[in-house]
């Protein structure tokens, strides 16, 4: 059922955002009065789901059908709508663009008016860089709507009572667990994502912590971004340090059969005293199916029992969320506070998202590449309204931008052709632009085929 919401949530998510990126192609290129011949929500290889095409003052369908009925040929100013059944996007057919539904050898040569190509260099660009914009406008709008309608709710740094755990990368650099962060350089981070950002993205010099009731500066290597991100754990370089409490506990799990209950505080693990959740994670991912001795708190009491762990080293429990234990500060936005909060909320996700090219183009940053596997991992097993908007207005800020590289095959191929004509004054002839996206779709698809490959050997070689 949980991964069957994540591959729910991750179709419905891109189909949105297919679609309205589109739909900013089809926007402008009405708006300029250029044809647009088919617009498709998934793809239709072979046959269509539906198909519909208003003339005559009427709307006219075909369901399941290989191709279109003869009769609506005569309706080339009308645009076919249509429902494919491949679930991995869409697209916008333009009269008179080479693109992906259309090669050179397929245009008349006659130009007529309404062709794409027949359209001055700058309707072109706009019709283009239609879909980038619309994206990130979405986003953003995504952004207003959640600030108002759920406000904003946080942990401040400064309420970590416990200091934080680090991944080996960060200790190596001279962190150690249960620092707390005072400052970064000469700013005071106001939440741990502000701090994991700031180390990773801005050429951070020093950190100050609290270590043992004193201040310790620490100076970060330049190299600790790229050791990060190479490890794999930059989602995971620092959490809060909390202790362990059972939340709840499963029926017929170990924990259940061990007589563990909602509210017992793990303290230690054969007589060994331990106080952080992330230290009870690591003996048990070092003892999968072996017994040990759990020594826990209820109330006043310290009780000891033996649990036998699963394969997987877990016990059968769901624990307490660092929610549970320090200050969450809620912020409400009316309407009019929301607008500049979203905004805010869009440009800064794509600054962030932008930094982050400085290390994927970076060795490190290359192994970490993923596919939709990865993306759709991220979603949440049980649906969850925020945490969908959340991810797709992230999604639409990372479809904007990629779709803006200048790539031959993305919208930013196309654009960067239309600025070397508005510059130069000469246009890149149709067969030149059909080789050169035959050549960027060969690339774009060694690059998915090569993610995928790394998102196998994730999921199923480990």
């Amino acid at each position: 059922m949980g991964i069957s919401m994540q591959i729910l949530g991750l179709l419905a998510s891109l189909t949105f955002l297919v679609v309205t990126h589109e739909l900013g192609h089809f926007g402008f290129a009405k708006l300029f009065k250029t044809r647009v011949d088919q617009f498709y929500v998934f793809f239709n290889p072979w046959f269509s789901i539906m198909r519909m095409k208003r003339f005559d003052g009427k709307m006219h369908f075909s369901f399941f059908s290989t191709k279109a009925p003869e009769e609506w040929a005569n309706h080339p100013e009308c645009t076919e709508w249509g429902l494919g059944w491949l679930p991995l996007g869409g697209y916008c057919s333009i009269n008179g663009m080479v693109d992906e539904t259309t090669k050179a050898s397929d245009l008349s040569n006659e130009v007529h008016p309404w062709e794409f190509r027949a359209k001055p260099a700058w309707q072109r660009f706009f019709i283009i860089i239609g879909g980038v914009l619309v994206n990130f406008l979405t986003a953003i709008i995504i952004y207003i709507l959640m600030c108002f309608t759920w406000g904003n709710d946080y942990i401040p740094l400064s309420s970590a009572k416990y200091g934080l755990e680090f991944s080996q990368e960060m200790l190596d650099a001279g962190f150690q667990n249960g620092d707390k962060i005072l400052m970064v350089d000469t700013t005071h981070p106001l939440t741990l994502g502000d701090f994991a950002n700031t180390v990773l993205l801005d050429n951070v010099k020093t950190v100050t912590v609290e270590r043992d009731g004193e201040e310790v500066v620490i100076n970060i290597p330049k190299d600790l971004p790229r050791k990060v991100v190479g490890s794999g754990s930059s989602g995971l370089f620092c959490n809060y340090r909390i202790p362990f409490v059972i939340d709840s506990v499963l029926a017929g799990t170990p924990a259940d059969k061990a007589g563990l209950m909602k509210g017992d505080s793990l303290v230690g693990i054969n007589d060994s005293a331990m106080f952080c959740f992330f230290d009870f994670k690591k003996i048990f991912n070092e003892n999968k199916g072996n017994e040990l001795q759990i020594d826990y708190m209820r109330g006043d009491s310290l009780c000891h029992t033996l649990v036998t762990l699963d394969s997987i080293g877990n016990m059968g429990v769901a624990y307490c969320q660092p929610s549970d234990f320090f200050e969450v500060v809620h912020v409400d936005y009316n309407f009019f506070q929301s607008i500049p909060k979203g905004i805010s909320l869009g440009f800064s996700t794509l600054g962030n998202y932008v930094k982050q090219f400085k290390i994927v183009f970076t060795k490190e940053g290359a192994t970490q590449l993923g596919s939709f596997l990865t993306i759709g991992s991220i979603f949440p097993k049980v649906w969850d309204w925020y945490r969908f908007w959340s991810m797709t207005a992230l999604l639409g800020i990372i479809l904007a931008f990629m779709n803006i590289i200048p790539i031959p095959g993305l919208d930013g191929g196309y654009i960067l052709f239309i600025l070397v004509e508005m510059i130069t004054g000469k246009k890149p002839s149709d067969k030149f632009l059909s080789v050169a996206n035959t050549i960027g779709f060969a690339l774009l698809i060694a690059l998915m085929v090569y993610a995928l490959g790394l998102d196998f050997r994730r999921f199923i070689f480990k």
